[in-house]
């Protein structure tokens, strides 16, 4: 005869044990989080409140808060009003905080007021990673990823976005206008209109003086939006802008959040959240991050054909980062189903170009565009060539040459003799972002604001790591590590 397991009752005398530890067993993570914050230095790091005061209300110890918060990052629990139900009912966060069950509002303000030591704590976090050897390889994945904000679209303002909110409002105008002139037409003359007629008649012209309301809300609007330096205007979060994504018709108001991650073990070692939806000049300042973080000479840094800037790959030559991306196909030449640049084989010994006719293109002259010098070169012998009508429309084919080609020639040799870089590339990075954004959930961040933005973000990344590590290493000789 089968039988169900029986639960205690309820009204017993003693429910829980006397130590609350012992609900909380050796390898429960968080373990690993109390550890962790009581090993850090938070006054060095830059916590307001370390200190108590000698009068007023005894405040709660920033630890206290930075494990709560940790703890709810962990187990996908970001809200304020959350963590204070959590601390009441919880029996590990019971355990983590001593009892102690601040209000939504002091959790909140922790938060709010401490963004650059928790961006601190989390650099801490990636130094441990070093020190337990799991980033003895210098190589990262560096790629971008929009984040929703708190702010809708339909709050957010662009050119665009008024111009064609104007011509919907123009259309719907004459619309009304005509609907208008027929129900005078329905009028007869001497007559006074029949009731329903007289309604329809007030409700169009209602929905006319609303339209013209609206006109003077848009134009007020675009006059603040021209103002701005990126002529974008959101009005929830001031900071957060409206960004294109793959998929077409899929753009979000948000935020650009830039990582570099270890193609080892997938940790992020470096990570800075933008406003700025494109990732054309983050590479450097990406892969310097993560070359500090990981405290080496020289590094590999791996990205996609988003980055390709040639100021940027130059200034990672300089730096001693070696970079392995695609560049984009952006000739014209080539798309109209001419030869393109690459079809030119450069000779660097004799400094000239040779053309798919076996042509030589000497150098003539140098000049400077937008900040970056030009070589320039081209033969004489193009309106005699057979080849023309597939090179170029106009009398002679011109080759510019930057004169730091040779680092982007460099980058495109490397990708040749590494096919697989890009699969490394996209197996490491996407991952950290697809975990991400399913802790996160179908929401957007909850913070307003650039700074505050950040600061959440950093949370993420801190709660992704500790994470990974304890599924790489387990939860006790993490602990081993810490206490070392």
């Amino acid at each position: 005869m089968r039988r169900f397991v029986e639960g205690v009752d309820r009204g017993q005398t003693t429910l829980l044990p006397e130590c609350l530890g012992d609900w909380v067993e050796e390898s429960n993570p968080v373990r690993a989080v109390d550890v962790f914050v009581e090993a850090l230095d938070l006054a060095d790091l830059g916590f307001d409140g370390v200190q108590p005061l000698a009068m007023g209300r005894p405040a709660y110890h920033p630890s206290t808060l930075l494990k709560l918060y940790i703890y709810g990052y962990l187990n996908r629990v970001q809200s304020s009003r959350r963590l204070e139900r959590e601390a009441g009912r919880n029996l590990e966060v019971m355990w983590l905080t001593g009892r102690l069950a601040p209000d939504h509002k002091t959790i909140a303000d922790f938060r709010k007021g401490n963004g650059p030591g928790i961006k601190k704590v989390c650099a801490q976090f990636v130094s441990l990673c070093r020190q337990m050897g799991l980033l003895a390889k210098a190589s990262v994945a560096i790629d971008g990823s929009k984040f929703k904000a708190v702010n809708s679209r339909d709050n957010n303002f662009t050119k665009g976005k008024i111009e064609r909110r104007l011509a919907q409002i123009e259309e719907s105008v004459a619309r009304y206008l005509s609907q208008l002139d027929t129900a005078d037409r329905q009028t007869v003359a001497g007559e006074a209109p029949s009731e329903e007629l007289a309604a329809r008649t007030t409700r169009l012209k209602e929905k006319l003086a609303k339209l013209e309301e609206e006109v003077k809300r848009l134009k007020a609007i675009e006059q603040a939006m021209l103002a701005a330096p990126d002529q974008q205007i959101s009005f929830t979060d001031p900071d957060s802008r409206s960004m294109a994504t793959s998929g077409r018709g899929s753009g979000m108001v948000g935020y650009n959040v830039q990582a570099a991650v270890d193609t080892t073990n997938h940790l992020i070692v470096a990570h800075e959240v933008s406003n700025v939806g494109t990732d054309k000049s983050q590479l450097a300042n990406m892969a310097n991050q993560a070359k500090a973080a990981l405290e080496a000479e020289s590094l590999e840094a791996f990205a996609d054909r988003g980055y390709f800037k040639g100021e940027e790959v130059l200034a990672c030559e300089q730096a001693g980062i070696t970079v392995t991306l695609p560049k984009p196909q952006t000739s014209g030449a080539k798309s109209e189903g001419r030869f393109g640049k690459q079809d030119f084989r450069y000779v660097a010994e004799e400094d000239v170009y040779i053309c798919p006719a076996g042509e030589r293109l000497v150098y003539h002259y140098t000049n400077e565009e937008n900040g970056l010098v030009l070589r320039r070169y081209w033969t004489s012998a193009c309106h005699t060539c057979a080849l023309k009508a597939q090179c170029t429309k106009g009398p002679q084919r011109r080759i510019t040459r930057w004169e730091h080609e040779r680092v982007v020639e460099a980058v495109q040799t490397r990708l040749d003799k590494n096919p697989d870089a890009m699969r490394t590339r996209r197996e490491t990075v996407e991952h950290p972002f697809g975990t991400l954004k399913m802790r996160m959930g179908a929401t957007h961040f909850l913070m307003k604001t650039l700074p505050k933005v950040a600061t959440e973000m950093a949370l993420h990344v801190l709660a992704y790591n500790l994470t990974r590590v304890m599924n790489i290493v387990g939860i006790k000789p993490l602990l081993v590590a810490i206490r070392a």
